[in-house]
C-alpha cells in the first residue's frame, strides 16, 4: 500500500476535534497516511517557547507537506511565523457555493482567490507617532507577486477559466502598481487565458450582482483576506473555507504545501463535538490532489457535497449532526462510492 508521510499542525479550541475527523477519514482512504504530529498549541508554545516552531519548520521542510488546524494567537501568530520560516508567498483559498445550505445571496459562487501570502500591511505592526497619529508600513514585493500570478494562471489554464488581478492601482500607485504590473508580464506568457483588471472595491461589487463573471482572482495580502472571507459569508459560513500555502523553488515549483480550514479555534463550543469538519476535510481533498490522488481527492469531495446538499450536516448550516456524526456521514459516502467505481 502506497504510504504519505504528513506532518501534523495541532493546535487550539475545536483543532483536536478536527484532528479526528480527519484521521477517521484517511482510515477509509485507499492509500495510508502516516501523520507527524506538532504541537503548535498555545500551551505548548508557552511551556516551549520558538522551540515548537523549529520542530513544525524542520518537519515540514523534510516532508514538503502538512495539513494544519487552527491556532489562538496570543503573543505571536502561528500563521505569520509559519508564513515567514517555510517563505510561503501564495496562498489559496477556494469559494463555492455548496447546494443545501440555505443563505442571504441567492446566486451561485465559484471562485478562487490567489493571494499573496507576504508584505501588505500584515508585515509591520506599525507604530505609534505622539499621542494621535499611528503609521504602518505596507510592502510588496515583485518575487512573491510573480509566484502569486504564475500559479493563479496556471490554475486558470488547467481549468479553462479566466483570471482578474485586483488592488487599489490607482490609488496606491507604487505597491498596488507594482503587482499589477508584476501580473501583467506573467499574463504575456498566457495568451491563451483571458485576463483583466478591476479596481478592488468594483470587484466586490461586481461578485455580488455578477458572480458568474469571476474565476480565478489574484490580488496581495490583504485584499484576499478580506475577500476569501466574505466571499465564504456569501456561501453560508467562515467555517467552509479551506485554504491552502505554498513556497516555491527558484524554478517556480512548489517546494512546501499546508493546507487548513480558514476559520477559527472556536472556543466556545470546542471539546463538545459540535464543530462543522467541513473545512479542515475540503482541506484535506486539497493535499490528497497536491499529492497525486486525484481520483480519490474527488470522491471525498463529492461525499462532503453531496452530504451537505441532503441535509445531513451540522447545526450551524441547518442540520442535527454532530462533528464525529457528520464525519462518519461523509466517510460511509466516500467507501460507497469507491466500491461502486
Amino acid at each position: 500500500m502506497t504510504t504519505y508521510r504528513i506532518v501534523e499542525l495541532l493546535g487550539d479550541g475545536i483543532s483536536n476535534e478536527l484532528s479526528q475527523a480527519i484521521h477517521n477519514v484517511a482510515g477509509a482512504l485507499p492509500f495510508e497516511l502516516d501523520f507527524l504530529p506538532v504541537d503548535l498549541s498555545d500551551e505548548s508554545r508557552k511551556k516551549k517557547g520558538m522551540v515548537v516552531f523549529d520542530l513544525a519548520e524542520s518537519a515540514m521542510r523534510d516532508l514538503g507537506v502538512g495539513i494544519k488546524y487552527p491556532t489562538a494567537t496570543t503573543e505571536e501568530s502561528p500563521n505569520r511565523i509559519l508564513r515567514s520560516r517555510l517563505q510561503f508567498s501564495v496562498i489559496h483559498r477556494p469559494v463555492c457555493t455548496i447546494p443545501g445550505i440555505k443563505t442571504n445571496f441567492t446566486k451561485a459562487i465559484d471562485i478562487d482567490v490567489v493571494r499573496i501570502a507576504t508584505g501588505g500591511t500584515y508585515e509591520d505592526p506599525g507604530r505609534r507617532i505622539g499621542p494621535d497619529t499611528a503609521v504602518s508600513l505596507r510592502v510588496i514585493e515583485r518575487g512573491p507577486a510573480r509566484h502569486a500570478a504564475r500559479f493563479a494562471f496556471r490554475l486558470a489554464q488547467l481549468r479553462g477559466r479566466n483570471v482578474v488581478s485586483t488592488s487599489k492601482y490607482t490609488i496606491q500607485q507604487a505597491t498596488d502598481g507594482l503587482f499589477e504590473e508584476t501580473v501583467g508580464r506573467v499574463a504575456e506568457d498566457y495568451p491563451g487565458t483571458p485576463y483583466r483588471r478591476e479596481l478592488f472595491d468594483a470587484l466586490l461589487a461586481g461578485i455580488i450582482m455578477r458572480p458568474e463573471d469571476y474565476s480565478i482572482i489574484v490580488c496581495p495580502n490583504e485584499y484576499g483576506d478580506f475577500l476569501s472571507d466574505s466571499a465564504c459569508g456569501l456561501i453560508g459560513s467562515v467555517g467552509l473555507g479551506d485554504s491552502a500555502s505554498y513556497s516555491f523553488d527558484d524554478s517556480g515549483r512548489i517546494e512546501t504545501a499546508m493546507f487548513d480550514p480558514s476559520g477559527g479555534t472556536a472556543p466556545d463550543i470546542a471539546g463538545q463535538n459540535k464543530a462543522n469538519p467541513t473545512a479542515a476535510i475540503l482541506a484535506m481533498c486539497n493535499m490528497l490532489r497536491h499529492l497525486g490522488e486525484i481520483e480519490t481527492s474527488r470522491a471525498l469531495r463529492a461525499a462532503v457535497m453531496n452530504a451537505i446538499s441532503e441535509g445531513a450536516t451540522t447545526p450551524d448550516i441547518g442540520g442535527t449532526l454532530s462533528c464525529s456524526e457528520f464525519t462518519n456521514e461523509v466517510k460511509r459516502r466516500l467507501v460507497s462510492s469507491m466500491q461502486t467505481s
